[in-house]
């Protein structure tokens, strides 16, 4: 594939709903696209064309998974077999660990990106002050690969205060936790997409106001309500 290295592309087999969001996904350092798989067929049934991607080389850095996630939207909405599906206006970017950061990255590098999702993302940039993505952030409590006290958290924190923004920390959870099927990770990223690639307003109470901690969430940040 031009610019990444392959992947799987999930979608809903109804052509009566219309068009679709996509969201394109990357897997972190030394993983492939299985790490992630699973969010593919979740997302895909709540109305997303959902592209889970293999880079080039499972060793690429957060700035070249940056590249290769939009590598991979641009591939999906102008020459795949689904581009006929997608509403090319309305697409996001999500990724694990090395992945995670890259969301970011591109997230700053395309601002027109309607969501971005980092999940235990990983950079050695700190500072994010300049992306305008709607972005929801997510930590893990007992991640020693990527602490949220070094990423996550200032990821969060120096997003721009006036950006539609969350932080969900995991309780109880690692920095592989993304790696499988988890509830609380596709409550949110879910009402998230669906909030801003669709613009469904309904999600909205799933996000606002601010879920308290409980037995899966040690905490909870945001700048509700969204606008």
């Amino acid at each position: 594939m031009a610019g990444f290295g392959g992947g799987t592309i999930y979608y809903p087999t109804t052509t009566t709903a219309g068009t679709f969001g996509a969201v394109a996904i990357s897997p972190g350092f030394t993983a492939r696209q299985s790490s992630i798989a699973w969010l593919g067929p979740r997302l895909a049934s709540q109305g997303f064309v959902v592209f889970t991607i293999d880079t080039d080389t499972v060793y690429d850095q957060p700035d070249s998974r940056a590249d290769q996630l939009l590598a991979a939207l641009d591939y999906l909405t102008q020459r795949s077999t689904v581009r006929t599906r997608i509403d090319a206006t309305r697409l996001g970017v999500m990724g694990h660990s090395m992945g995670g950061g890259g969301t970011l990255r591109a997230a700053a590098e395309r601002p027109a990106l309607q969501a971005a999702i980092p999940l235990t993302g990983w950079h050695t940039d700190k500072t994010w002050g300049d992306v305008q993505v709607p972005t929801l952030v997510v930590g893990a409590d007992g991640d020693t690969i990527a602490p949220v006290a070094s990423h996550s958290s200032p990821f969060y924190n120096t997003l721009p205060s006036t950006l539609d923004k969350a932080y969900l920390e995991l309780r109880s959870a690692t920095h592989f936790t993304p790696n499988s099927s988890n509830t609380t990770i596709a409550k949110y990223s879910i009402s998230w997409l669906k909030r801003f690639i669709d613009n469904d307003t309904r999600y909205e109470q799933f996000l606002c106001p601010a879920p308290s901690p409980d037995l899966r969430i040690a905490e909870y940040r945001d700048t509700c309500p969204h606008s």
